[in-house]
């Protein structure tokens, strides 16, 4: 069982709120992208190199990465926001160009750090600015900010990586990008579940992969604007449609599906499937349309499904491409 809405509320009023992202889940993750980092500059705008994961793997990869420059700011926590970074009592930034070491230490690296002058906010005129010098972000940014940071991203144009909540895929910010082939999933993590370091805090989930000294949390996702192989793999379907087997919504003119394998591979009308589909979605054989989430038409939004009067969780709605 992952940690509940409560617990993560108990925590954060407790002030012992510093989640951090594993190395092994950057790592894994990071290697289905390293074709992307030849001769780049990657920021990361929520790590306090002293103890981000993040700039440690992009300090002793360095060189195998190819980097031209690796960037990292910190936010001078005084209000910290849950699954950020940022626990620094003082905002700083760091700039490291690579050096003659081959295997470098990123603690020391880490020393090389100096001041901003204000608190480090990612929206801040100074951050901005070694926004505008990077190719690509990577980070775990403040999960309560994702609308914000995301909106940030695609302002001024930049690759990314970046960690988030799978309720994300629903936001009528965010939808959008995905529909218009904007932003998608990254590989992820396994069964959707992070284990992010808390040594202050006690995890009481029962799951059998329960971690001392780290929280699990589920609904937990990778979101980037790079490609990725699995992006581009055929969906393997195998069911056909039968009206029994996939009904038809109440108030909207699409089937029911309630897991993405159970596609029918002949069906070419709308289809409502659930928003862990992204996982698998390929643009060139389905095109997604809209978001049952929120009712706003200028985001996409077809409002709440029925199923004989009862309602449906939140759908994506899509519908296969001509081939």
């Amino acid at each position: 069982m992952a940690a509940n809405n409560n617990s993560l509320g108990k925590a954060k009023k407790a002030k012992k709120d510093e989640f951090y992202t594993q190395l092994p889940d950057i790592e894994k993750e990071l290697r289905h992208y390293e074709h992307h980092f030849k001769d780049k500059v990657v920021l990361c705008n929520c790590d306090d190199p002293k103890v981000s994961n993040f700039f440690v793997y992009f300090v002793r990869n360095f060189k195998h990465l190819g980097l031209k420059r690796l960037i990292t700011t910190c936010y001078k926590n005084n209000e910290p926001s849950l699954f950020s970074n940022n626990d620094s009592e003082q905002a700083v930034y760091l700039i490291y160009d690579g050096g003659d070491d081959n295997n470098p230490d990123p603690v020391k690296v880490s020393t090389t750090a100096v001041p901003l002058k204000g608190d480090g906010d990612f929206r801040s005129m100074e951050c901005i600015e070694l926004l505008k010098q990077a190719d690509i972000v990577v980070t775990n940014p403040p999960f309560s900010l994702f609308r914000e940071y995301v909106a940030q991203l695609i302002r001024y144009e930049k690759k990314f990586l970046i960690i988030g909540n799978q309720n994300a895929i629903t936001y009528k910010e965010i939808f959008p990008l995905i529909r218009n082939n904007k932003l998608w999933l990254g590989y992820g993590f396994t069964r959707n579940c992070a284990h992010f370091i808390n040594k202050s805090y006690e995890d009481t989930a029962t799951d059998a992969d329960h971690r001392e000294g780290m929280i699990r949390v589920s609904g937990v996702m990778w979101f980037t604007n790079m490609d990725v192989k699995q992006r581009h793999e055929e969906p393997e379907l195998f069911k056909n449609y039968t009206p029994e087997a996939f009904p038809h919504y109440d108030n909207f003119d699409a089937i029911n599906v309630d897991k993405a394998a159970e596609i029918p591979l002949d069906y070419s009308g709308m289809i409502g499937v659930p928003i862990t589909y992204l996982q698998k979605h390929c643009p060139e054989y389905y095109d997604i349309l809209y978001c049952s989430a929120f009712s706003d038409e200028s985001n996409y939004g077809c409002g709440s499904l029925k199923i004989n009067g009862k309602k449906i969780y939140a759908r994506l709605i899509i519908k296969k491409k001509q081939q």
